[in-house]
């Protein structure tokens, strides 16, 4: 019988996992965690090394597992009806983020060449059938989607499904560069940065270009960006030793625990990352002095404009430039888009081309 619990992690991948560790390491309050995924083994494994974790750090946290059955909202639904979370933190995906630089593959090639969005319905489908279980079980809790936040958020909250925010991504610019200015407190550095906007770190500082991510640092605009950072590099793998660690404060102010301002993607669905602070257990935008909310968005909707997806008021999901091309060139159907009602038959297709793509 499983038991309930304060945070649902769903997933047992390695995201998962670094979600788990650093929680097991930086509670100071008494939380329970239930590890949520289909692999007995992993799970269990996941379940004793967290909790050996928490001992080792003294961290008032425990650890338990919950079967999860992903085929449809409601057997998900099943377990969060179970272990009845105040926040679930989804972290499986149908798309490992390594596609992006594997190049292994025509399709790998693909997302290489014409943008991570193409695989924004992979990304999206596990989550929006979670976010979807909520609503079933009667879960009012807050929802973290882990998985391409930045514009599968948008996809999820189109369909009028619970959605909090993401981890990640602007998050893991705005805390490489607290961490070497040396600052310890957060709220001196603020960002707004679009998954888009990772890329160019991953290669030396003479090779980067492209739009910038916009930095703030107490309150003053930084005009050269890759300048002022040129020594910082990111991995040219996914970053999850920074960006699984940017969900503790996350998750820990959305279950109570403190206040927090901190950086996360597609908050509300929104496209892109923002700075956000969170009080009494609510989110909202946290945006620099002399930025509005509309301006915000617009500066990280035109990543998506120009290259890649974006959902209109009606719920249409648009294909847009490079993708959009190289979308046609294998599927004029595909290429059209769809709409957010229509995302699992959207999967059903795009995952007949990846397999034929290789991939």
């Amino acid at each position: 019988m499983v038991e309930k619990c304060d945070v649902l992690v769903a997933g047992t991948g390695a995201f998962a996992a670094r979600v788990a560790f650093d929680l097991a390491a930086g509670a100071e309050k008494p939380l329970k965690v239930a590890i949520g995924g289909r692999n007995p083994e992993r799970m269990d494994w996941l379940r004793t090394a967290a909790n050996a974790r928490a001992a080792i750090f003294g961290c008032p946290v425990t650890f338990s597992i919950a079967p999860i059955k992903w085929e449809t909202p409601e057997s998900i639904a099943e377990t969060i009806a179970a272990v009845a979370p105040s926040v679930i933190i989804q972290a499986a995906t149908l798309q490992p983020p390594s596609v992006a630089h594997a190049g292994d593959s025509e399709w790998s090639r693909m997302v290489m060449s014409g943008g991570l969005s193409i695989t924004s319905v992979f990304q999206a489908l596990l989550s929006a059938r979670t976010a979807e279980a909520m609503r079933v079980a009667g879960n009012k809790g807050a929802f973290i989607n882990c998985c391409y936040a930045d514009v599968a958020n948008g996809i999820i909250a189109a369909k009028g499904l619970p959605m909090t925010c993401g981890v990640g991504n602007v998050a893991i610019l705005a805390t490489m560069f607290e961490g070497d200015l040396g600052i310890r407190q957060p709220g001196h550095v603020k960002v707004l940065a679009h998954h888009h906007n990772l890329g160019t770190w991953r290669g030396p500082a003479a090779e980067r270009g492209g739009i910038p991510p916009r930095t703030w640092i107490n309150g003053e605009e930084i005009d050269d960006v890759y300048a002022c950072f040129a020594h910082l590099r990111l991995t040219r793998e996914s970053a999850i030793d920074i960006s699984g660690c940017t969900a503790v404060p996350v998750i820990l102010a959305l279950v109570g625990h403190h206040n927090q301002v901190c950086h996360v993607p597609g908050p509300d669905g929104l496209p892109g990352g923002y700075p956000v602070k969170i009080e009494g257990g609510a989110l909202s935008l946290d945006l620099p002095d002399g930025v509005n909310r509309d301006e915000a968005i617009a500066w990280n909707l035109h990543f998506e404009e120009v290259n890649g997806l974006v959902v209109t008021d009606e719920g249409q999901v648009v294909c847009n430039g490079r993708l959009r091309t190289q979308l046609a060139a294998h599927s004029p159907e595909l290429a059209k888009g769809f709409h957010v009602d229509d995302l699992e038959a959207a999967y059903v297709d795009l995952l007949e081309l990846r397999r034929k793509l290789g991939g």
